[in-house]
């Protein structure tokens, strides 16, 4: 968690670029900021505060938020794109970017969790269909894409990834036990 503790101003660190979007949408309707706050979080980018989200400043991202100052600019709000570094308080953003990618991990480690018992249920109810099968596979291959979108956004290897890589994992190899079941149990062409 981000602490409001004061940095020793004379620390000698490289810091690091950030993207900065400040922005202002018009209140109605709703769904225009609930479109911003959809896209932003989607980035990977933290709010610094109300309409004021940062982001490590890498090509993909320059593109995409010029995209979004473009799209609000559409939308009859108003934006400013920047790129800073932080003069203090630099840990407090790692921190709170940390601390995103690090809750993103958790939650895919919870669906894996569900995922994980959705094949139990398979095999307690003895289904064993090529319908099934598939139905479970697009479930890993959305777990697997998911985690691959975290990765990418996850600049400074943020702890609960190796986490998150194992339980994906786990996935796979039960989704590959399950699949021989179903190879075996059901007959070809059906």
């Amino acid at each position: 968690m981000p602490t409001d503790e004061p940095e020793d101003e004379t620390e000698k660190i490289d810091p690091f670029v950030w993207l900065v979007l400040v922005y202002r949408i018009p209140s109605e309707p709703s769904r225009l900021r609930s479109t911003v706050w959809r896209r932003l979080k989607a980035l990977g980018a933290v709010y610094l505060q109300n309409s004021v989200a940062a982001l490590p400043d890498t090509p993909g991202a320059g593109r995409a938020l010029r995209k979004l100052r473009h799209d609000i600019l559409q939308m009859s709000g108003s934006a400013i794109l920047m790129s800073s570094t932080v003069l203090v308080g630099e840990t407090n953003v790692l921190a709170t970017f940390q601390e995103a990618r690090t809750d993103e991990y958790e939650e895919i480690v919870d669906r894996c969790g569900g995922f994980l018992a959705e094949i139990e249920k398979e095999y307690a109810k003895s289904h064993f269909t090529y319908a099934e099968l598939e139905e479970n596979e697009v479930d890993y291959t959305k777990l697997v894409n998911w985690l691959e979108k975290v990765r990418a956004r996850d600049t400074f290897n943020a702890p609960g990834r190796a986490e998150a890589e194992a339980a994906v994992q786990k996935c796979e190899q039960v989704l590959e036990e399950y699949a021989s079941r179903v190879y075996a149990e059901e007959p070809e062409g059906h």
